[in-house]
Order: structure tokens, then C-alpha cells, then sequence
């Protein structure tokens, strides 16, 4: 394990990191003169379509978790040693927190400035890849995770055009309470690995 990583601290430098998105959001959306809260719009539907959108998301996941292939293990075993032993000191009502903020700070980010930003310069689909190109590379911990990253993304930026009006707060649920579960699932996995040995 990364000897810099410090299990301890995590929670605390991860909240502050997410958080430090908006801010980058901000001066972005600024320069961009793009307001990145603009899209997002209280709405039940858009909660309804975030929660039921987690869900092919998380069953993804869970299928990942049963597929033996190298670079699938790879990235399992990286997130069990570097996020396990984190996630499992923490209440569930942590993690909720935490998710939310990275589920609000990375979509205001992504989809709330970058994407509406190269929509309006290269088009709808340019803005869509090209938006989650840079998403997959700033998840890229493997090759594999950031391809699947880059994927997700554009499900995440789909899925804020899916009621037919534009609605931020549909990839904000989506992003937040995936990650929710996957902290969840990895809590879980990181506890059962360390009552077995």
C-alpha cells in the first residue's frame, strides 16, 4: 500500500478535495461565463430518475465484482487496499456525506461547466465525449478503471437530458448514490477480508 496514504486522515482530505470542485466549477463557469448551477432544478422526476439510474450502474458493479479478468482484479484489489482500510472506520452516515459531496462537486464540475462548455463550441456528442475523456483521465488509477470511468460519464451526462428538459440534479443523484453504494459494498468487502484472516 501507498505509504503517503494515510487511512486515518481520509475522510477529512477527501471531503475537502471534493469540495475544493466547486470552487474550481466557479472560476471556471466564470471564465467560461457559465453559470454551472444553472441546469440544476429541484424536480421529483429528476430524484426518481437518479435513483432508478443508480441502479444499472450499481448492478454493473456488482457483475464487475464476479468477472475474474486481470485488469478487473487489479483494480478491485487496489480499491480494497487503498479505500478499505479508510471506508471501514467510518459510519455509513460518513460515507452518505461523502458521496453526496462528491456526487454534487464532480457533476457541477463536469457536467454543470466542462460539458456545456464544449457543447457550445463543438456540438452536443463532441461536448459529451470530449467532456468525459477528461473525466476518465482524472479517474484514471488504471487504464481499465479510466475507460470505465470515461463510460460512466457519459451515461452521467446522457442521463441530464433524460426527463427532456436539462436537469443537473439527475447525475447528481445518480453520481452520489452510486458512490454511496460502491463505499458501501467496499466497506463490507474490506471487513469480511479482514475476519477471515
Amino acid at each position: 500500500m501507498n505509504q503517503s496514504f494515510d487511512p486515518e486522515k481520509f475522510f477529512k482530505k477527501a471531503c475537502i478535495f471534493e469540495s475544493s470542485l466547486v470552487i474550481v466549477a466557479l472560476v471556471l463557469g466564470w471564465i467560461a461565463d457559465i453559470n454551472p448551477l444553472a441546469d440544476l432544478h429541484f424536480s421529483e422526476s429528476a430524484i426518481a430518475l437518479g435513483i432508478l439510474g443508480t441502479i444499472p450502474l450499481f448492478l454493473m458493479f456488482l457483475l464487475m465484482e464476479q468477472i475474474q479478468a486481470e485488469s478487473l482484479v487489479s483494480i478491485r484489489k487496489l480499491l480494497l487496499n487503498t479505500l478499505g482500510p479508510s471506508l471501514h472506520r467510518y459510519h455509513w452516515t460518513d460515507l452518505l456525506i461523502l458521496a453526496a459531496i462528491a456526487g454534487i462537486s464532480e457533476e457541477l464540475l463536469f457536467r454543470g461547466v466542462i460539458q456545456p462548455w464544449l457543447e457550445s463550441a463543438w456540438g452536443m456528442t463532441t461536448g459529451l465525449i470530449v467532456t468525459n475523456l477528461i473525466f476518465g483521465l482524472a479517474h484514471a488509477l488504471t487504464p481499465m478503471y479510466g475507460l470505465l470511468a470515461l463510460l460512466v460519464g457519459i451515461y452521467l451526462g446522457l442521463s441530464m437530458d433524460i426527463g427532456g428538459d436539462r436537469n443537473l440534479l439527475t447525475p447528481v443523484i445518480i453520481h452520489g448514490f452510486y458512490d454511496f453504494l460502491a463505499f458501501l459494498a467496499l466497506m463490507r468487502a474490506y471487513r469480511a477480508s479482514i475476519n477471515t484472516n
